[in-house]
């Protein structure tokens, strides 16, 4: 429990930063979403690229959701958000530079907006419940860009943590992203049981239906 409170201390302590990064994120979801809006050719072209990609490179996890595996569609959907999405996008090239990580982080908000934008009525009954989802599983990324922008502040000052030496405040930067990746590894294990709730039982339902 200790390291769990740890890390929510680094969250109240550096809370104008973690509201800026959700003010980021979230606005970069929503500017993607009006530039489909206005190019509405653009996410179809999009949505089959991504549809191609993830059935040709992930084909276990798109088998688990069609046939209604709930328990493998979770533990699959959280491999995938944690090791893939948040460490090796955004936090592994944030360890050598930071923005790198920030930069990627906040690209995929926009992508998201792109991509998930409710554009047509089916989209737009979709997004009900996968609305919960995407809130979710983007604070988990929200965190670790968070983290990414922390180890950043305390590279270039890191008197703040009381320190002359960049190297030791490189590994306090890092151990507070350990700790902050306590929160990531909750939410995103809370969206992917979601996720999968949703998709087997309310999204494909409802799509065979339209």
């Amino acid at each position: 429990m200790r390291p769990l409170k740890e890390a929510l201390q680094i969250l109240r302590d550096h809370r104008r930063l973690y509201l800026a990064v959700n003010l980021i994120y979230y606005g970069l979801v929503v500017v993607g979403a009006l530039v489909v809006w206005l190019n509405p050719w653009l996410q179809a072209s999009l949505m089959t690229m991504v549809q191609e990609a993830f059935e040709s490179s992930l084909p276990g996890v798109v088998e688990a959701y069609r046939g209604g595996q709930f328990l493998a569609a979770v533990a699959q959907t959280f491999s995938i958000n944690f090791f893939l999405g948040s460490l090796m996008v955004i936090t592994l090239p944030a360890c050598f530079f930071p923005p790198a990580g920030i930069l990627v982080g906040f690209w995929r908000a926009f992508l998201w907006g792109l991509v998930l934008a409710p554009t047509t009525p089916q989209l737009m009954l979709v997004m009900i419940p996968h609305g919960l989802t995407l809130l979710l599983e983007g604070q988990a990324y929200i965190l670790a860009i968070f983290a990414a922008c922390r180890l950043g502040q305390v590279l270039l000052w890191p008197e703040s943590l009381g320190l002359t030496s960049r190297w030791r405040a490189y590994l306090a930067g890092l151990r507070e992203m350990a700790l902050v990746y306590i929160l990531v590894a909750i939410v995103l294990l809370v969206s992917a049981l979601w996720e999968a709730f949703e998709v087997i039982y309310i999204v494909a339902p409802m799509a065979g239906g339209l």
